[in-house]
């Protein structure tokens, strides 16, 4: 079945700034309706007006994805303004610096509820009326960090971990009941998570070209999209590596400070 933006409402969480605003503005212009939900009203207003002035349909949703009733809440309004909502981006996410010498529960569970379990409230707000409907689709946005621990990232890389796992457990549950899950796991990309960083980023994209392929998996109904190629493909190759090689490798090359 072709993929039709024009036809589809789009919720995008975590959309006032990076990924998530960048999504915003490309599926916006591809002719999506848009629901945009995020903490920083101002801000969504702000994606609002700039669509609405291209002669795009948007809604701010201003919304903290930790809360699970204000984000159901903010799913069930876009539903009265516009229908339905057909794709689930859960975008939402920190990165946090927390580590094994400065080790605090707080910013852990801060990171982990934002990144995780904002993910889980946002799929409870949309995925009942998916299956009722007999379509729809979950796109979470994970990392490449999703896949081995890494320095300094205990905290990130546990709550990407653990996204990407909910969504494919998510996606072999939702086996024929026509609502698809795709698990995007991105590496190194120019947003306000990344910026201010001296430390080494192989294969830093720009933001736009990132989006385009995040866009482009979404419309081919990838089940998982990891990318750039270059460094997915090591990461893959790290999995398989014994511990002693991994960790010698790893502490050499923290991609904090």
């Amino acid at each position: 079945m072709r993929f039709d933006w024009r036809q589809k409402v789009v919720l995008i969480t975590g959309a006032s700034s990076g990924i998530g605003r960048s999504l915003a503005v490309e599926l916006g212009g591809r002719g999506a309706t848009l629901g945009l939900l995020a903490r920083r009203a101002d801000m969504l207003q702000e994606i609002v007006g700039e669509l609405e002035n291209k002669g795009g349909r948007a809604l701010a949703l201003p919304t903290d994805v930790k809360d699970a009733k204000a984000v159901r809440a903010a799913a069930d309004h876009l539903r009265a303004s516009f229908g339905q909502v057909d794709v689930l981006i859960a975008n939402a996410g920190v990165g946090g610096t927390t580590g094994a010498r400065d080790f605090k529960a707080d910013e852990v569970n801060d990171v982990i509820n934002i990144n995780l379990v904002g993910a889980v409230n946002s799929v409870a707000a949309v995925l009942p009326e998916m299956v009722g409907r007999g379509q729809g689709q979950l796109v979470a946005i994970s990392s490449l960090a999703a896949y081995r621990g890494l320095p300094g990232s205990g905290a990130y890389c546990a709550s990407k971990a653990g996204l990407s796992s909910l969504f494919e457990s998510l996606r072999l549950d939702l086996r024929g009941t026509g609502v698809d899950v795709t698990i995007i796991h991105p590496g190194f990309i120019k947003t306000p998570l990344t910026a201010g960083r001296h430390a080494q980023m192989p294969f830093l994209l720009e933001l736009q070209d990132a989006t385009r392929k995040i866009a482009h998996a979404i419309e081919a109904r990838k089940k998982s999209y990891a990318f750039p190629w270059q460094l997915a493909s090591f990461v893959r190759a790290a999995m398989l590596m014994p511990n002693f090689l991994y960790d010698r490798i790893a502490a050499r090359n923290s991609f904090r400070e």
